[in-house]
């Protein structure tokens, strides 16, 4: 008994070691300490020895390994979020040590339940791992194995049809066959299989390479010139003298920019940071008012139009005053592009998708302590925007999708359904004083515009500002962390047809979730009845 116990003990740790180092070995496909670009080919190898050590495991032990697996790789990978805050950086990783524990548990199903062909079912549960926690409030999608290999633009350009998901796919079959090869000690009567993921990948670079040939010889219908100015500065920083020297140095910059006749001036998320709405209708100071009246006579005078990113306060209680007796203010905020045009804010658009516990959390009544907990350590909450905003210039429509809303295939594809022909993002990276964090950002963001086939114009505080093409070419990328701005010139075409993405928006993801899910009711279903007649 004791020497079984041992066994299991010393199998376990080594499993456990062999995860953790897997763990690292993964995080360095990705942007990080080592490489600011990441090394992408590892995308190709780094679940083999997970699916492994899942397939060899008892049952015992793989929730408790996936836990491990889980913490560790988004500590090494999302490192840069202490930066943040001390606190974020627990909780992504404790949040994907909890997700990895189902995880494990259905690939080891898998391996008892399908056998030889477990490694099919396997893919398609990491598949619907990586679809199922991009949603709801704690949707997180950073860490998918797709954003890794965005350099390949031969292989990603499938997204069209598929979205991030078919490259996904792309790189969990051969993987999680690879494993089930290792751990048999054999590849007999594998052959076909492998054919069949051969001639995938002979498909998936075919369709790239016309893809990429049918953009290469394409004139857009019109360039519009876009200046993105990068400041540079800690916008939350506070202080009507940091507020000041903000709006000065982007000022500064707008007027150099107008030199060179730009269509569009883009500024970046809450460059401006007082609330205009607020500080204009409910003024804490004649100060902060006189610099939002400066702010808005600047931006409207222009004589081409700006978009900024500025926070909308609005009254939280009708019944109560601006500002309350315990000196708090009776306000609730949205996080908020602004166009300004023609002598006046023309639109706005408020961000749909929150990040959570940072940016929002909805369940103060549920769990107390935590709630109490963030605001304890200076997190603030925004409000929800709802509507998926198109903004119009000239002719052309675009939508500005702010910050982490551009890792989400479906909100693009809805601001494009609406109608828009580019996109704008606008972001606020300079808090994670990372540039591996900020390309991290960018990889995921470079999908939105292959998969739309709309050009996609990262306008930025600190980084990456750039312009992706619709085939994923990344143009002229700012050096993060630098004050600069630069004119990009957007190609658009306000007649370009909608992708098969566009229209039908994570539809392949949907579609892998329902295969695992019905396997493995029908692998127990069948493992059941099996039981059930030798007990006959």
């Amino acid at each position: 008994m004791m020497h079984r116990f041992l066994h299991s003990l010393g199998s376990f740790i080594v499993e456990a070691l062999l995860l953790i180092a897997s763990a690292f070995w993964a995080s360095l496909a990705f942007p990080g300490p080592f490489n600011e670009q990441g090394w992408g080919w590892i995308a190709f190898f780094y679940l083999i020895p997970v699916f492994w050590i899942v397939n060899r495991t008892s049952w015992v032990r793989a929730p408790i390994l996936g836990a491990i697996y889980g913490f560790m790789f988004y500590i090494f990978y999302n490192y840069w979020l202490s930066t943040f805050h001390p606190l974020a950086i627990l909780i992504a990783p404790i949040l994907k040590c909890v997700q990895y524990i189902p995880l494990f548990l259905c690939l080891k199903a898998a391996t008892r339940l399908f056998h030889r062909r477990s490694w099919l079912v396997q893919s398609f549960i990491y598949l619907a791992y990586l679809y199922l926690t991009q949603q709801g409030f704690i949707g997180y999608p950073y860490g998918n194995i797709s954003s890794a290999v965005t350099a390949y633009t031969l292989l990603i350009q499938i997204a069209d049809i598929t979205g991030i998901w078919g490259v996904a796919m792309l790189l969990v079959l051969p993987q999680a066959l690879a494993a089930q090869v290792l751990h048999e000690h054999s590849l007999r009567g594998r052959y076909m299989e492998v054919m069949f993921i051969l001639g995938l990948f002979a498909l998936d670079l075919l369709y790239g390479a016309m893809t990429l040939h049918h953009y290469s010889v394409q004139e857009p219908e019109r360039v519009l010139r876009i200046a993105a100015l990068q400041h540079s500065a800690d916008t939350w920083e506070g202080g009507d003298s940091t507020y000041r020297r903000n709006f000065e140095t982007l000022r500064d910059m707008t007027l150099e920019a107008l030199q060179e006749d730009p269509d569009i001036i883009a500024w970046s998320e809450t460059a401006f940071v007082p609330s205009v709405t607020w500080n204009m209708a409910y003024p804490p100071s004649s100060y902060r008012q006189s610099l939002c009246a400066e702010f808005v006579d600047f931006a409207t005078s222009l004589p081409v139009p700006l978009v900024t990113g500025n926070p909308e306060g609005v009254i939280a209680d009708p019944s109560l005053p601006p500002y309350l007796e315990d000196g708090t203010w009776n306000w609730k905020k949205y996080n908020t592009v602004l166009l300004f045009s023609d002598g006046a804010v023309k639109e706005t658009y408020r961000k749909q998708h929150l990040v959570p516990f940072t940016e929002h959390f909805p369940y103060g009544e549920q769990f107390p302590r935590l709630y109490q907990l963030l605001l304890d350590n200076d997190y603030n909450w925004w409000e929800e925007g709802t509507e998926a905003t198109v903004f119009e210039h000239d002719g052309v429509r675009f939508s500005t999708p702010i910050c982490f809303e551009d890792t989400f295939g479906y909100i693009s594809a809805g601001f494009v359904q609406n109608g828009a022909d580019f996109l704008l993002n606008m972001t606020n990276d300079v808090w994670s004083g990372a540039i591996p964090a900020e390309v991290q950002h960018q990889q995921l963001s470079i999908f939105r515009a292959i998969e739309n086939r709309r050009p996609l114009l990262r306008s930025t505080n600190s980084g990456i500002t750039c312009l992706v093409l619709p085939t994923g070419e990344v143009v002229d990328p700012l050096e993060p962390f630098t004050v600069d701005w630069h004119m990009y010139e957007v190609p658009v075409d306000t007649d370009a047809p909608l992708t098969f993405y566009t229209m039908f928006p994570d539809l392949f993801a949907r579609i892998f979730t329902a295969t695992a899910v019905c396997a493995l009711v029908y692998g127990w279903w069948r493992w059941f009845n099996d039981r059930r007649g030798r007990r006959a």
